[in-house]
């Protein structure tokens, strides 16, 4: 977490701001995973003070995968409540849909390592038609990718 991020420490639980994006080619969706856990997510991060969620995932995917990307749509809110090393999460998720500029860059499906120097970072193609295969959180996303309606405002509670 940077000095700059959303991430605010309130009682005994953390509020957080992220941006995510769904990149979709081929059927598939680009979704990160650390490869020493054992689920998924959309691609994005953490909202910066002063900066508005769509300038956050273009900033996220440059310094992350050094693509270039530009905002198609906007696709959910999400409210995400969950708990992550023994911490509680209030997180708002902000969803766009989302095109890589490059020609070249539009036809990869191969796995994307990070450039950042976090080499258990990884960014893979999951097949849309098997993501009920796949541990992805917030779990919402699936049945956002499912629905294929946007924009929507969903939910998450793991908490309960």
């Amino acid at each position: 977490m940077k000095e700059r991020d959303l991430t605010l420490n309130v009682l005994d639980q953390k509020l957080n701001v992220r941006a995510a994006g769904i990149i979709i080619h081929n059927g598939k969706v680009l979704l990160h995973r650390n490869v020493n856990s054992d689920h998924y997510a959309l691609v994005g991060g953490r909202v910066e003070i002063g900066e508005d969620s769509a300038t956050t995932l273009k900033r996220e995917i440059k310094e992350e995968m050094g693509k270039e990307i530009e905002i198609t749509g906007y696709v959910a809110t999400i409210e995400n409540f969950f708990e992550m090393k023994c911490s509680k999460f209030h997180e708002i998720m902000f969803v766009h849909k989302a095109e890589f500029v490059n020609e070249e860059d539009k036809k990869i499906e191969y796995t994307i390592k990070n450039i950042e120097g976090e080499d258990y970072l990884q960014y893979e193609w999951i097949e849309i038609d098997k993501i009920n295969e796949y541990p992805i959180v917030p779990k919402i996303i699936k049945e956002i990718l499912q629905e294929d309606k946007f924009p929507v405002h969903k939910i998450n509670n793991d908490l309960f």
